[in-house]
């Protein structure tokens, strides 16, 4: 019997990783689609999408229409102002890369839809397919393939069906992290730029190659770091940092207001704080919604001061000493560092934190590191029941500050 299973094992990794991963993802996928057309029945009168809301109406909802907006209607040359005077939500919180991918593939097909929900979909096959190059220097086969499977089926697996940017997002990331991981500097000049314009989160990659160029400058006497690879870090640093801001500068330049960017995306915060508060102070925005939501819940903020200290330090010591996310090698503890730091600096935590954390996903190489199979089961068990629960709470019920995807 156990010679029996070690052929099993051997010849199901005679199939090429491609397939495998083919296999691995479509079947989470189909999983995903009948969460998705469950949460689809459920949805009910005071649901955003209305009693018997359909499939499409769910994967083109929330932010998926600002995407399909900017096809539609561009971007606006005057910013929406309410009578107060203050910048609506618009179309300038969103880059432009995924709808334009997402139109060109929907054209031959005569519906903006259907690339849009193709886009994010063979993005996310991409992705699992670099996530396994990404952790297999790392990690053995089997650990390997368990992560894949667990990113292909988490809590925010509904991202590789919805019509956001998020998929998209990914694969550019994890090629990026893949060519920093093997020193091909030279395709990370493209990357970036496909990062920067995707969605936002490229100066956190610009961190982290400042992280990378310190790190390899106090190595550099048991690993050589030669002039050109110095010149290459330095200088997709400062075009990390250009594209990161340029946004800003790019939305400035068509309103004839400097501050667009920032007053858009500011206005996604706006209702949950007074106007003294609504202005932009980096790392403000987690210490602002850490005491409102606990008075919310009816706690003291007090309690959500200590609670936000406690889960910055757990994260801290996961990234420095935890050994699962150790074995995955400098440049994956150094980005979710980096990204981390990112988030903190600029965001202010709403229901949608969970859809931000997606860019950690190569840490589900930690999660399948331990060698139990119970262990891995009860992980993939759990990312299955998160991401009923996010599909149900965030498309079935959507229809409140607390429950935006």
């Amino acid at each position: 019997m156990a010679d029996g299973g070690v052929t099993l094992r051997h010849r199901a990794r005679e199939i090429p990783v491609a397939l495998r991963v083919a296999i691995l993802y479509l079947l989470a996928r189909l999983i995903t689609t009948g969460f998705i057309a469950l949460a689809a029945g459920l949805s009910g009168p005071a649901s955003r999408f209305g009693a018997d809301a359909t499939v499409s109406e769910l994967l083109m909802g929330w932010d998926a229409q600002w995407y399909w907006s900017i096809v539609t209607q561009g971007y606006p040359t005057d910013l929406p102002v309410d009578l107060a005077g203050d910048v609506q939500q618009n179309q300038w919180a969103f880059m432009p890369v995924y709808p334009v991918l997402a139109n060109l593939v929907g054209l031959p097909l005569g519906s903006y839809a259907a690339g849009a929900f193709l886009v994010p979909v063979v993005a996310g096959y991409l992705a699992c397919l670099v996530l396994y190059r990404l952790l297999r220097d790392r990690l053995d086969e089997t650990a390997t393939m368990w992560a894949v499977l667990l990113f292909a089926a988490g809590p925010l697996a509904a991202m590789f069906h919805l019509g956001y940017a998020e998929a998209l997002f990914l694969l550019w990331l994890f090629l990026a992290l893949r060519c920093l991981q093997r020193r091909r500097f030279g395709w990370l000049y493209l990357l970036i730029p496909l990062m920067g314009y995707t969605r936002p989160g490229v100066l956190a990659f610009a961190l982290l190659l400042g992280l990378y160029g310190i790190w390899r400058w106090f190595r550099r006497r048991r690993d050589p770091l030669p002039v050109r690879e110095i010149v290459h870090i330095i200088a997709l640093g400062l075009i990390a940092v250009i594209v990161g801001f340029s946004w800003q500068v790019i939305a400035g330049i068509v309103t004839g207001d400097m501050s667009a960017y920032l007053d858009t995306e500011l206005s996604w915060r706006r209702g949950w704080l007074s106007a003294e508060e609504s202005g932009f102070v980096p790392f403000a925005g987690f210490v602002q919604a850490a005491g409102m939501w606990f008075r919310l819940w009816g706690m003291p903020s007090a309690l959500g001061y200590a609670a936000l200290a406690v889960c910055v330090g757990a994260v801290a010591w996961l990234l420095l000493s935890e050994r699962h996310v150790r074995r995955l090698g400098v440049v994956v503890r150094l980005w979710s560092a980096s990204y981390i730091v990112y988030l903190l600096a600029v965001f202010f935590p709403q229901s949608s934190i969970f859809r931000l954390l997606l860019p950690l996903s190569p840490l589900y190489g930690a999660l399948a590191a331990p060698r139990s199979t119970w262990w891995r089961v009860a992980m993939l068990v759990l990312g299955l029941a998160g991401q009923w629960w996010w599909i149900y709470s965030m498309l079935a019920q959507g229809n409140a500050y607390t429950q935006i995807p």
